[in-house]
């Protein structure tokens, strides 16, 4: 079994619907021809999509309300208050997918860039909600290699009181080899994405992968 079909069969690692129109967007924002117009397009549709699955996620309790033909309807609602937390850049890119389904969310930023001295992921900025620890997080970023800037992530929300199982890492793209590291280091963590891909080159890049998300998605390709 490869890599990839492990961390498929992860149990907290949870995988989009693999359909036809989903395959269709994926081929397209992976295309090295796709201009950026339609990259952000496409890449807006597949983000609102992970967000809708990743809010499956959250708890819910039984509620009854009435219908306009005032028959009784027994349904769910949502319990707890969410926020989202992006990873800059690229992160910023799946911050409006997030608003689009979940009105006045507040969203907090960290930067992480690695140490040219260490080679490590290290924590520049962070500027999260106040209330964070009384919160479920829905941790974005859309692009997850090695897992080392995820993972300093999570652990600023750990020192922050965030309940780890009430972390939800939502991304596009992963390579098993950081997905399956995330995932044993925080054994309480689910992971939510559209694809994963065979793995990482000697550079650390995701492959087949999709280029640089966040110059692909801002503008700032060289």
């Amino acid at each position: 079994m490869s890599l990839s079909e492990t961390a498929a069969e992860h149990s907290r690692l949870h995988l989009l619907p693999q359909t036809n129109q989903l395959k269709g967007l994926m081929t397209i924002i992976r295309d090295i021809k796709t201009p950026r117009g339609d990259f952000v397009f496409y890449s807006d549709r597949v983000i609102r999509l992970l967000i809708e699955e990743g809010l499956n996620y959250l708890p819910v309790v039984d509620k009854e309300v009435t219908t306009p033909m005032g028959v009784p309807f027994h349904g769910v609602a949502f319990e707890g208050r969410i926020c989202g937390v992006s990873i800059m850049r690229a992160g910023e890119s799946m911050e409006q997918g997030l608003r689009d389904v979940c009105t006045s969310v507040r969203i907090g930023k960290v930067l992480i860039q690695r140490d040219e001295r260490t080679a490590q992921a290290k924590l520049y900025y962070s500027k999260l909600p106040k209330d964070i620890s009384d919160r479920w997080v829905l941790l974005l970023d859309p692009m997850l290699a090695t897992g080392g800037s995820a993972i300093k992530c999570i652990e600023a929300l750990l020192e922050a009181g965030v309940r780890e199982e009430r972390i939800l890492f939502v991304n596009l793209v992963c390579a098993p080899e950081g997905a399956l590291a995330m995932l044993e280091l925080f054994p309480k963590l689910q992971i939510i994405t559209a694809e994963i891909d065979e793995g990482v080159d000697e550079q650390k890049f995701i492959l087949p992968g999709l280029g640089d998300f966040g110059d692909r998605y801002f503008g700032t390709e060289d």
